[in-house]
């Protein structure tokens, strides 16, 4: 059982998110600026921040620490800013170029000039090596080791720090590939690393398996060396103990497994969030909602239903590269509390540029010049101008109105109210719309649905997405500004393991697909078990069999609960099972098509402790006993004077109509006319429209 603190970190684009636990249980969180530079920095800064609160010296605080959660965006930095290790990539001749083709796969299929996609490896680092495996991964052509050690050499002479080696068939059997990268070593031992296919995704098919590989290799010298950078720091602080990396999963693990598989924390910030949202929304009984978080940066978007994300395996495409892992399915667009406002052929557009942690928003008085959301909040009235991000920061309203009149209102020939009023709809549009997206694809209805809006921005906007989407009742948890990081202490270990077996189902070979499954399962224990120091009792498997209608692109999973016990009798049930799952989700079902199985697919779930609540509440039964005056503000119709409350003196079980301001130490609770908030046992703002 745990005794000492707990903090779970998570690294946005503006700000830095610490959550603790303490021993006694209670939660405290606070904000740092994220240092692009060297995102440590920024963590160690949140660490000290967090040491104010007990009294206690860093080094104290750090040797009292239980676990360490991360959650980090270097990897999506990365890949957004195209700022990888200079990579190489040995491939199986004739098919050198098959990263480039892309399943013709466009973006944006209407524009012939649509540019591609920049490459990881440009076409002189990719090395065609003879060699070749058949499907079954008997050899077919032996490994030409000589042109393996020429390619090396070329690599070398080309300034490649990362190879990632993709061979055909590679995850039938590995020899090749492992020979390869005993040879790489031999000629080029300063490589930063090496990538295997089979080691990162063991399937199928070719290019995405050639991607996810190159995207792996891409990312991994720089994720090792921040972390590695990071627990140094931690250890010279007094940190004796784990820590932590989220992945897209939704499950955390040690640093040395995500070396192996740096491509697994893309995303890894927003999957926090996610998970959070899914554990506070079980515990008021919410199963079917939109996980919604605004951030300084992006917005990420997410569908819940049955308390549990999708994890998708298939077509996960980011930065423009295909990832073949399970992600939990988030998708974001550049609709941040930092989103730059600007006049284009006079249209006012917002983001998808932001300006992020530094310069930052113009009221925030770092250097800041160009109009954003958070102007226009402050603009509206919705943000105190002092007492600002835990009471660190007072707000430069002026300087944001003439920031707005000058780059907005002035070029429309409007007023300044009115331009940031416009900025504020097409915010709101951009991520009402980015929604019904997601909602489309699955066929829901945000009318049906409960919204849990979180990240710095969630409460400030809750109720102006909820009201463009048309739901009827959206939760801002009082942890909302550090959800990501609440995430991440509330995410258990996990692993996520498919591997390929591709047959029709009246062909399988049942002791092949038991050995699978065994494999599968020898892994997790490898992987999971011994390095959380976890007994086996404490880890929760699930295995599926992943099965499509031949001619379909996409398989799904098929939980397998017999096992490596599956006999004949089990595996017609299982063919059952896929139609009726096939027709639940996806409306439809072809019983009389007997499916083909693609793979095994196992989920290893370690738990993690969870914390009772997010946030303490006050002892201010009657409302007015936390009332604080009123703040002039704008919700589409003139100003109006608005009551102002404070958040942490407010009792569970009080309710107010809106308008109102709720302010928390890190956000605003916007409650627009024609809404209701009740804080509810479980620490949310339950609001719902009168």
């Amino acid at each position: 059982m745990a005794t000492g603190y707990r903090v779970g970190i998570d690294v946005g684009g503006t700000f830095t998110d610490l959550i603790c636990v303490t021993p006694e249980g209670g939660v405290i969180f606070d904000k740092a600026p994220t240092t692009p530079e060297d995102e440590s920095r920024g963590v160690m800064q949140g660490l000290r921040q967090l040491t104010e609160h007990f009294g206690l010296s860093l080094e104290d605080f750090c040797k009292q620490l239980d676990i360490v959660v991360h959650g980090t965006t270097t990897a999506d930095n990365t890949m957004i800013q195209m700022k990888g290790s200079p990579t190489g990539l040995l491939v199986t001749e004739g098919h050198r170029d098959e990263i480039e083709m892309r399943r013709d796969f466009k973006e944006s299929i209407w524009d012939p000039t649509f540019p591609a996609p920049p490459q990881i490896a440009r076409r002189r680092a990719r090395i065609p090596i003879p060699e070749r495996l058949d499907h079954e991964g008997e050899v077919v052509l032996p490994l030409d080791e000589e042109a393996v050690r020429r390619g090396v050499r070329r690599l070398a002479k080309l300034g490649v720090k990362s190879i990632a080696v993709t061979f055909l068939f590679s995850f039938r059997n590995p020899q090749h590939e492992r020979r390869a990268a005993e040879i790489i070593r031999e000629e080029y031992p300063d490589v930063e690393h090496i990538t295997l296919s089979h080691e990162v995704m063991p399937r199928g098919p070719e290019y995405e398996r050639t991607s996810t590989t190159l995207v792996n290799a891409y990312v991994a010298p720089r994720i090792t060396r921040y972390v590695g950078h990071l627990r140094e720091q931690l250890a010279a602080a007094g940190y004796a103990g784990q820590l932590l990396i989220m992945q897209s999963t939704g499950g955390v693990m040690p640093p040395e497994y995500v070396a192996r598989r740096a491509v697994a924390v893309l995303a890894s910030g927003p999957t926090g969030g996610v998970m959070s949202a899914a554990y506070a929304a079980g515990r008021v009984g919410i199963s079917d909602f939109v996980a919604a978080d605004m951030g300084g940066t992006s917005f990420d978007v997410c569908l819940v239903r049955d308390g549990t994300p999708e994890v998708k395996t298939d077509w996960n495409w980011h930065y423009r590269y295909y990832i073949g892992l399970p992600m939990v399915d988030v998708q974001s667009v550049g609709a941040g509390g930092g989103s730059i406002a600007h006049v284009q052929q006079g249209a006012l557009l917002v983001g998808p540029e932001s300006a992020g942690a530094n310069p930052g928003p113009v009221c925030y008085g770092r250097g800041g010049t160009r109009p954003t959301v958070a102007d226009a909040d402050a603009v509206l009235g919705y943000l105190p101008h002092e007492g600002f991000a835990g009471g660190r920061m007072t707000l430069d309203i002026e300087a944001a109105r003439e920031a707005i009149d000058r780059d907005i209102a002035k070029p429309l020939g409007i007023g300044v109210v009115e331009a940031a009023w416009g900025i504020e709809r097409i915010v709101t549009a951009n991520m009402a719309n980015a929604t019904r997206r997601i909602l489309s694809s699955h066929g829901a209805d945000a009318r049906e649905l409960s919204l849990i809006a979180y990240g710095g921005n969630g409460g400030v906007h809750g109720w102006s997405i909820a009201a463009e989407l048309g739901a009827k009742r959206y939760l801002v948890p009082r942890a909302a500004p550090a959800f990501s990081a609440l995430g991440l202490l509330v995410a258990n270990y996990r692993v996520d393991l498919v591997k390929a077996y591709v047959v029709p189902i009246a062909q399988v070979d049942r002791g092949q697909l038991r050995r699978l499954m065994q494999e599968t399962l020898d892994e997790v224990q490898k992987d999971l078990v011994a390095p959380a120091g976890l007994r086996e009792d404490e880890v929760k498997l699930e295995l599926f069999v992943q099965m499509a209608y031949p001619g379909q692109n996409f398989d799904m999973s098929v939980p397998c609960p017999e096992g490596t016990d599956l006999d004949a009798a089990g595996l017609g049930s299982l063919e059952s099972r896929f139609h009726d799952l096939h027709e639940a989700t996806r409306g439809f079902a072809f019983r009389e098509n007997a499916p083909i199985i693609r793979g095994v697919r196992l989920i290893g779930q370690g738990m993690t402790p969870k914390p009772e609540h997010a946030a303490e509440p006050g002892t201010a039964g009657d409302p007015e006993q936390a009332r604080r005056g009123t703040r002039p503000a704008y919700f589409g119709d003139g100003f109006v004077d608005t009551p102002l409350y404070e958040g942490p003196q407010l009792a569970v079980g009080v309710e107010l109509e809106g308008p109102a301001l709720i302010e928390e130490p890190f956000t605003v609770v916007v409650l627009a006319p024609g809404y209701r908030v009740r804080l509810d046992e479980n620490r949310n703002y339950d609001v719902t429209s009168s």
